[in-house]
């Protein structure tokens, strides 16, 4: 039986590209172009490692240097798994999972490795939720998130679910850190490349039953189900380091920003004005200690 084992390899479900032993890439298949946006005549004959994909973990730190299970795998043939955050070609960050396994010769010596990755990113429950969104006006036309329209309804909601069972939640308030400055040297048409590109990011480091909604301007909040105070922090700081980690290019130019946050658990008196008071309270403390912080409260 004939099987032609390309065409598989090329429409597989995930992303799979091959390296040799320094690491070139040999290999890139359909999969991996849809997940990342790069071409496979981009990446080619170029390092994993230079300024492509450049995995981070769940804290922001780079995996090339030193942390990369790739060439750790290629180092001592063993095969590991890792979530990791990739970087888009168009600058936001992606949740993936990825399985490392060694290349071998026919004389069974290590010559390269490959690299298995899964898009984690909310996917189809968000598709889903974008619909429903769009059916009854409350997705944002630009960022393609929830409105603030949506987002006070759900605010309501969650409110009178935490008055009548005692069902937690939490909110984190963003603003992107010196904004005005960006509309102001490249103007509003690069502004809202800016804002689309960090709500791709929010999107993709949010759980399916979190919610991502931009406020107004350059604020977003995000209503995050079933956290506690420790889940809190680790979600706005894993919000925080994706977006910092993040790019968006202008005329050969990578243009970075950060995120100021505040974060907090709401509680049975609250009312949606005033958690999101003490939210947008919390905020302006990372703005003032300076910015790109998160302050929880």
């Amino acid at each position: 039986m004939d099987i032609d084992f390309r065409s598989l390899i090329e429409n597989i479900f995930d992303g799979l590209y091959l390296v040799d032993k320094d690491r070139t890439i040999i290999y890139w298949n359909r999969v991996a172009e849809k997940i990342t946006g790069y071409r496979s005549q981009e990446v080619i004959g170029r390092q994993c490692r230079d300024n492509i994909l450049v995995h981070v973990d769940d804290k922001g730190r780079s995996l090339c240097l030193g942390r990369c299970p790739l060439a750790s795998t290629i180092a001592d043939g063993v095969f590991r798994d890792a979530e990791v955050y990739l970087r888009h070609k168009d600058g936001h960050r992606i949740p993936v999972w990825i399985r490392a396994a060694p290349l071998h010769d026919t004389s069974g010596s290590i010559i390269g490795g490959a690299e298995l990755f899964t898009d984690l990113s909310a996917g189809n429950a968000i598709t889903t939720k974008v619909r429903e969104l769009e059916k009854l006006s409350f997705l944002d036309n630009l960022t393609q998130l929830a409105n603030r329209r949506y987002l006070e309804m759900e605010l309501d909601s969650r409110i009178s679910e935490i008055q009548r069972y005692g069902t937690g939640f939490g909110i984190v308030f963003m603003d992107i850190d010196f904004f005005k400055r960006v509309n102001d040297t490249y103007g509003h048409d690069v502004g809202d490349r800016v804002l689309k590109t960090v709500s791709r990011t929010f999107m993709n480091a949010a759980r399916p039953s979190d919610l991502m909604g931009r406020w107004g301007g350059e604020e977003f909040i995000g209503i995050l189900k079933r956290v506690d105070d420790d889940g809190l922090r680790s979600a706005a700081e894993r919000v925080r380091s994706l977006v910092e980690k993040s790019h968006t290019r202008e005329n050969g130019r990578t243009l970075t920003v950060t995120v100021s946050i505040g974060g907090t658990l709401a509680n049975k008196t609250d009312t949606t004005d005033s958690i999101v008071k003490r939210a947008d309270t919390l905020l302006y403390r990372s703005k003032e200690n300076g910015r790109n912080r998160c302050t929880i409260g």
